[in-house]
Formats: structure tokens, sequence, C-alpha cells
């Protein structure tokens, strides 16, 4: 099984899609994605495995997103893949990936996660 999570440490969600993951015996790949941000092809993979676009990804509430206001290119989906990339802050977390069988989930609740397990 190969499981990916873009992780953040200092988020509870985040913390329990984790530990969930390895409760099941699983040994995920760990990206902390604000010290290492995907690239806005990695974004785009992600966004497709979801079935959602990456405008549905954004925490909007984060200073960032707010901050940027008209700013950030949400009706472009490759221009707003690199914006995230430069503030990795404003996506929505975690997000587990199951390369094998290409499929992910968002870990909110932390429980989404099961269904890749």
């Amino acid at each position: 099984m190969s499981i990916i999570i873009y992780h953040n440490p200092r988020c509870s969600k985040s913390r329990q899609t984790l530990e969930i993951i390895q409760s099941r015996g699983v040994s995920p790949t760990i990206i902390e994605y604000l010290a290492t941000p995907p690239d806005a092809d990695t974004l785009l993979q992600i966004s497709a495995l979801l079935g959602k676009p990456l405008a549905e990804l954004l925490r909007r509430g984060e200073a960032e997103f707010r901050d940027a206001g008209d700013s950030v290119p949400l009706a472009d989906e490759l221009a707003l893949a690199s914006w995230l990339n430069e503030n990795p802050k404003v996506l929505e977390r975690p997000i587990v990936v199951d390369d094998e069988k290409g499929r992910a989930v968002v870990g909110r609740p932390p429980e989404n996660v099961l269904s890749l397990l």
C-alpha cells in the first residue's frame, strides 16, 4: 500500500488522521506540506484524484487567503495551483493519497481516511 499524507503536525485533525492510518499498520509517506509544498502539477493531480476543483480545497478563513483578496486566481486551475504552492497554509488538510488505487480523501473528519484503508 502506497499512502501519502500531506500533513501538518500542529493540526489536530491531521494528527488524528495520521494516527488512524498508523493504527491500521500502514506506514505512510509523510509530507509536511508547509515545509515542502506540493508543486503545481502535484496539486492538480490531487485535485483530480479528489474529484474536486482546487477552489474547493482552500481554507478561506486563513489570513493568507483573506489578505490576498481578489488576487487569488480562483477561475484558473493552473494559476491557482501555482498560488497554492506559494501559499500552502491555505490548502485544506490533511490530504491522504493512495497512489496505487489512484484515490485521495481529505481527512476532515479523520475517519474519511478509512475508505482508503
